[in-house]
């Protein structure tokens, strides 16, 4: 008898054909894009696209951390990686401004390795930053963009994503950094608190830059190449 608890390969298909839609309309903007079935196959393709002796450069994502990119990356010691979210044993952070600087040498790397909050059937990325940086890479400096995202961040629109960044990632994501991070002041944010956002001016407030990119004009077609996977991967 057919295990009806058990829903993994039903959920890789449904992602798969909503991503297949996405990629169509990703390309159609003169962007890149892939699916694969899971997330060794997305760390397969990832370390594939990054050649030897380029400088990688990331932004704080769950779903880099969860396929081990950074670890893969250091085995193969062929590449610099700067990595302006690296903790120490206890998960703290570099102090604020050596954190800065690396995440403006990450402007300037030859690829930068990110997720997206959401990513529209339509072909639209969506993301939002307490600092900045990341959207920043996203969308000017860096040679080469590869974003990597689990089939649970397609939305079918604009209005979709930003509900589901606004009540769902951005409570969550503080929650993490309070918990792993020990970060204070992330846990005193009102979406936390209230389990909802309420457009708050919170001076902690983590939604202060928000990305809608739309495309690649056609001189850099394919610099941002959008990995999506038949798996829930990030927040």
């Amino acid at each position: 008898m057919a295990d009806d608890t058990i829903i993994r390969i039903e959920l890789s298909q449904f992602y798969e054909s909503r991503a297949r839609t996405a990629i169509r309309n990703l390309q159609r903007k003169n962007m890149e894009g892939h699916f694969v079935p899971n997330r060794q196959q997305a760390l397969d393709l990832v370390m594939s696209l990054i050649p030897p002796g380029a400088v990688v450069g990331r932004g704080d994502s769950v779903t880099l951390n969860q396929l081990g990119v950074i670890e893969a990356l250091a085995r193969r010691g062929q590449n610099r990686v700067i990595n302006p979210v690296q903790t120490d044993a206890e998960g703290l952070h570099l102090p604020r401004e050596e954190r800065r600087k690396l995440q403006r040498e990450a402007l300037f790397s030859d690829i930068f390795l990110t997720s997206t909050n959401a990513l529209t059937l339509n072909g639209t990325l969506v993301s939002i930053d307490g600092a900045g940086n990341r959207v920043a890479a996203m969308m000017f400096g860096p040679k080469k963009v590869l974003v990597v995202a689990g089939g649970n961040k397609i939305v079918t629109d604009v209005e979709e994503a930003l509900h589901r960044i606004h009540n769902v990632v951005s409570p969550i994501n503080s929650i993490r950094h309070y918990n792993k991070h020990r970060q204070a002041e992330a846990i005193a944010r009102p979406c936390v608190k209230l389990g909802k956002c309420t457009d708050c001016f919170h001076e902690w407030r983590v939604c202060r830059y928000t990305a809608i990119i739309d495309g690649c004009q056609p001189p850099e077609q394919g610099r941002i190449c959008v990995i999506l996977v038949g798996e829930d991967l990030g927040i």
